[in-house]
């Protein structure tokens, strides 16, 4: 009777696992068909993705050697189809070359409209804020006070890749503001930085040397044309190439966005 009684419940409980397997096959099938699409789905996301960058790279090189080549409106053409690509890296940078083109054409307007282009769709900080000083820039001489310190204030916090360049742009719109304490202050600062390079802080050095001498209107011009020099010789550690007077050039850590 023992053992009959063991066969019955046995019997009755392989029916309760298979009735239970019933109810959550399709349960089962259903996860695994979701997973399957899912990395399914991914792998073709992540191939186009792959295309879509590989694409932007070739035609981001063949406008620049058009560029370099002379023939600027075949570079602004290929720059224009790679501003309409989903490589974000590569999209703000044609961005911002059809921004150079725009402000050569004397429109700013078009140049800032489509540097705040690049800064939305570029993929990291140092492109972004680039792309958003490059804008501050060319409303440098345009715009009032306010609008520039909007731009240029949040490019100014710790951790950014530009601050000591906004906080310069920033002094010359002060300046221009005619708030000459204000920026005085912003270029002691960039001559006292320790994250401030050789040469933003001569040229704060000199800014602040000006503006105590009754000649700060001196200093945007000034300050500009150092900028625009070309850089220093590369010598080897220890070793100093003075230029004619004698006095020795400071090496700037980077140069600042144009």
């Amino acid at each position: 009777m023992t053992d009959l009684f063991e066969e019955v419940e046995e019997q009755l409980r392989s029916d309760r696992y298979k009735q239970l397997a019933r109810k959550l096959l399709p349960w089962m099938l259903g996860i695994a068909a979701a997973a399957l699409i899912a990395v399914l789905g991914y792998w073709g996301w992540d191939t186009w993705r792959t295309r879509q960058t590989d694409q932007a790279s070739e035609q981001y090189a063949k406008a620049m050697d058009a560029y370099v080549g002379g023939d600027r409106e075949g570079a602004k053409r290929i720059w224009t189809e790679v501003s309409k690509s989903n490589a974000a890296a590569y999209k703000a940078m044609a961005l911002m070359h059809l921004a150079a083109e725009a402000q050569r054409a004397n429109d700013d307007a078009g140049a800032v409209r489509l540097l705040d282009q690049a800064a939305e769709a570029a993929p990291d900080a140092v492109l972004a804020d680039a792309a958003r000083l490059k804008s501050a820039f060319a409303l440098l001489d345009t715009a009032p006070l306010k609008d520039l310190e909007g731009r240029l204030k949040p490019l100014m916090e710790d951790g950014r890749p530009y601050r000591t360049q906004a906080r310069e742009a920033l002094a010359f719109a002060k300046l221009k503001a005619g708030d000459t304490a204000g920026a005085r202050g912003d270029f002691l600062l960039i001559s006292q930085s320790l994250d401030a390079g050789q040469g933003a802080q001569a040229r704060a050095s000199a800014a602040i040397g000006l503006i105590d001498a009754g000649s700060a209107k001196a200093v945007p011009s000034v300050v500009r044309a150092a900028q625009a020099l070309p850089p220093p010789m590369m010598v080897q550690p220890g070793a100093v190439v003075p230029p004619p007077g004698g006095v020795p050039v400071p090496q700037d850590q980077g140069p600042a966005p144009q």
